[in-house]
């Protein structure tokens, strides 16, 4: 018998109603659609676009979770996108046959505390929200993550956003230099300004946590 406890991510688009929609919703889906390509294999159910401005969706494990939050942030950076996305990682039950096509017709309440805490994040600061079974790593998750929206927050779409997907793909700034045909003191001052060198440790410290 499949175990009802799952691992339900969902995410919003933030001001959604504030910028073109038409534009808005090409580029989240855009972005959906590349990384359910990529974490495939990550995937119990796949992020399904319910509402236009949000996802839902099944991870197998914390481990597959966080490394789907990781990816689509990143992706974000790397295509350019000047919207954000609001998370929250719900460990609960789903009551219905999980559906391993598409994330709908499914109900649990897990489901249901997901949808209610998305909702009641829109009135904080904060992008990301875990409530897992595992109360010691949760804290932590959602202290490191409170860090990571501060550093990824810090990126600004027009002078950041292209550099920064550089260091995403070569942790070498002289290699950095290099492609972007600039001076290396340049782009080394850029990396300390950036904090690169922070994000890739937080990084690793968030993906050690989900093994």
């Amino acid at each position: 018998m499949e175990q009802k406890e799952k691992l339900i991510l969902m995410a919003d688009v933030i001001g959604s109603r504030k910028v073109d929609q038409r534009q808005l919703m090409s580029d989240f889906q855009e972005v959906v659609s590349a990384v359910n390509k990529e974490e495939k294999m990550n995937f119990l159910s796949p992020m399904t676009i319910t509402l236009g401005d949000e996802f839902q969706s099944v991870l197998k494990d914390l481990g597959s979770a966080l490394s789907v939050i990781l990816k689509i942030e990143e992706r974000l950076v790397k295509e350019k996108k000047s919207f954000k996305l609001r998370y929250v990682l719900i460990e609960g039950d789903i009551d219905t046959k999980l559906n391993r096509k598409i994330a709908h017709g499914m109900l649990g309440t897990g489901l249901t505390l997901a949808r209610e805490s998305l909702a009641a994040m829109k009135t904080h600061k904060n992008r990301f929200y875990f409530n897992i079974k595992d109360k010691e790593k949760n804290q932590v998750l959602n202290q490191l993550f409170f860090i990571l929206k501060e550093l990824v927050d810090y990126w600004n779409v027009e002078k950041d956003y292209y550099i920064v997907s550089k260091f995403l793909e070569h942790k070498d700034y002289k290699q950095v230099a290099f492609e972007l045909d600039k001076e290396r003191s340049l782009i080394w001052k850029r990396k300390k300004s950036l904090k690169i060198d922070e994000y890739f440790a937080l990084k690793e410290v968030i993906l050690y946590l989900g093994k």
